[in-house]
């Protein structure tokens, strides 16, 4: 499985990696912005993620800005919605906004709530039949 993990936070990263590096290949963005370079190098190289980790908060480009502009590009591409690249926000806000912003105008698969637990990820790996 290749992961995309998306967070500012230096401390939070590693976390992130080390939670997820069994589970695939794991790479790193620091924002937004990076995000969607990621994505847009791995879909050009033939080789693109099953799964995005995508905090909300971030400078340069939010989580949401970045998750709109993905699902625009699988949209340009003719990605069909069962072969969208997943998803998952993360964030420490847990607001019906935030919430309801990240699935239903953003199209995320799904939404975690920091601190991430390795149980939590296992779960929604699994709901989303990544393992």
């Amino acid at each position: 499985m290749r992961i995309l993990i998306v967070e500012d936070d230096f401390v939070g990263r590693k976390i992130m990696h080390k939670l997820l590096m069994e589970y695939g290949e794991c790479d790193i963005a620091v924002d937004g912005a990076e995000a969607v370079k990621a994505f847009d190098l791995a879909w050009e190289s033939g080789n693109p993620y099953d799964v995005l980790f995508l905090d909300i908060m971030m400078p340069n480009m939010s989580g949401h800005e970045a998750l709109n502009i993905i699902r625009g590009k699988e949209k340009e591409r003719g990605v069909p919605l069962s072969k969208e690249v997943k998803v998952i926000m993360t964030s420490a806000l847990d607001d019906v906004k935030n919430v309801t912003q990240s699935f239903f105008q953003g199209g995320a698969s799904a939404y975690l709530v920091k601190p991430i637990e390795r149980r939590k990820i296992i779960d929604e790996l699994r709901k989303l039949e990544l393992i």
